[in-house]
């Protein structure tokens, strides 16, 4: 039996096992299967590998994107310049080689929507993902800014220091945090909503709710709204043709 999985912590939410599943059914995939490897620290993830029989491939989510790297034999080039991985393959020699199908995500989704005045962005947060969405933003001559609750090299905006002009400027916004997901979705980051208009895009990295507070914000305001379901979607099945399972 082939197992694949997802690396992560308090994952029991997890998108990608349900996806697979209902792929696995609907393709008619026999002898395979995709499970939650939820583990409380990085230092338990060798015992996932050498435990695990039959194991071909592992996505991996937050807190672990950028803590599995130096657990790795190999890291694609894409996701070495992103410094960040989510995608695990294990070669037949047993060898562990890292990819990111965040970037290939978020750029393929992000894309139809993109307008001339779309041409600088604000990331919320600065976790594993946001380092995906930089990437692909630069790589489609878009500027961006990160957005922390601390200022420091690197950051452009704190909660604190971000204003309305800053709003305007960017034309694009894109939360990368955790805030709003179920089940606290009253939750979202603290941004000057109200300098929000129809030529913004928010796109919020969370599938669950469908529209989190952030982005009901933006509908409020004429913004067009994107939420993280398609993105996933399609780095689930950019991981698929990296396993290669035959």
């Amino acid at each position: 039996m082939n197992k694949l999985g997802l690396l992560g912590k308090n994952i029991s939410y997890s998108f990608s096992r349900s996806y697979f599943k209902k792929k696995f059914e609907n393709e008619n995939i026999k002898n395979i299967s995709y499970e939650n490897f939820d583990i409380e620290n990085i230092d338990l993830f060798p015992s996932i590998i050498e435990n695990t029989e039959g194991i071909k491939g592992l996505n991996v989510t937050i807190p672990y994107k950028e803590q599995v790297i130096p657990f790795l034999d190999k890291i694609n080039k894409k996701a070495k310049a992103i410094g960040a991985v989510n995608t695990i393959k294990i070669t037949k020699k047993g060898k562990l080689v890292g990819y990111n199908t965040d970037y290939y995500g978020f750029k393929n989704t992000l894309k139809p929507y993109i307008e001339p005045q779309h041409k600088k962005a604000l990331i919320l947060g600065t976790g594993g993902a946001s380092k995906a969405i930089a990437y692909a933003l630069s790589k489609m001559g878009i500027d961006y800014q990160y957005v922390s609750r601390t200022l420091k090299e690197g950051i452009g905006f704190s909660y604190d220091t971000l204003n309305e002009k800053d709003i305007n400027d960017h034309q694009i916004i894109i939360n990368c945090t955790p805030l709003g997901t179920f089940p606290n979705i009253e939750e979202c980051p603290k941004i000057p909503y109200s300098a929000i208009n129809e030529n913004h895009i928010l796109f919020d990295l969370i599938y669950n709710p469908e529209e989190t507070k952030f982005l009901q914000q933006g509908k409020k305001n004429g913004a067009t709204i994107i939420n993280g379901l398609n993105m996933l979607r399609l780095q689930a099945e950019k991981s698929w043709s990296i396993w290669d399972i035959k």
